[in-house]
């Protein structure tokens, strides 16, 4: 990396980081673009070009995690399955806690729930990721220009991580320690996926 964007990646963090600052301290609705722009001593413009909308300021994992469940199916192993890769991925996340499957701090999944905003831009984030799900299984599949089927595994593979996703932030809500959390994700995710298998077990397994 050069010095050039070292210094954009430290701009943008800068933001990103007292951005959160004062969504938790003070709500995501109450603090404006000028009040963070001043927090990281930049112009206003400068917290728009790296975030065009305020809910991304929040919801900082956007490309991460639009691009996971896609990102995962591609780099399967050989005989692999997209379910069976799914599920592996989504357990090892749980293991480790991130946050691109939920974890974090309960103030942090408060402000996600109790604002409006984020919920919607959250809503759209799940259906992004869909759609690039459905574009790498019609890729993987050969799937003919207009068959729905991998709309409808990229439907179902994404429902079981929303589902998930909205559980991690439930319990993060109530309290529940990390660990408590992921061996609860564990359960359920190994559950969902397995309600799953009489349908998708054979769907898009990588040739060896």
């Amino acid at each position: 990396m050069g010095l050039r964007e070292l210094k954009k990646q430290q701009t943008r963090q800068n933001i990103s980081h007292q951005a959160t600052r004062l969504f938790l301290r003070h709500g995501f609705d109450q603090v404006t673009i000028a009040d963070v722009a001043a927090a990281a001593q930049v112009a206003k413009m400068t917290v728009t070009n790296y975030f065009p909308r305020k809910e991304d300021l929040a919801l900082d994992l956007h490309e991460v995690f639009v691009g996971l469940l896609a990102r995962t199916v591609a780099e399967r192993a050989p005989g692999e399955s997209a379910l069976a890769a799914l599920r592996r991925g989504f357990l090892a996340a749980a293991a480790r806690h991130d946050a691109v499957i939920g974890f974090s701090g309960p103030d942090f999944a408060r402000m996600i729930t109790e604002s409006p905003a984020l919920v919607a831009r959250l809503r759209e984030f799940h259906e992004e990721r869909e759609d690039a799900l459905a574009a790498v299984l019609a890729r993987e599949t050969g799937a003919a220009p207009g068959d729905p089927l991998p709309r409808l595994a990229a439907a179902q593979f994404g429902g079981v991580h929303r589902v998930l996703f909205q559980e991690t932030l439930r319990r993060t809500i109530e309290g529940r320690s990390h660990e408590e959390i992921a061996a609860a994700l564990t359960e359920i995710g190994r559950a969902a996926f397995d309600l799953l298998e009489p349908g998708l077990a054979g769907y898009a397994v990588r040739a060896a």
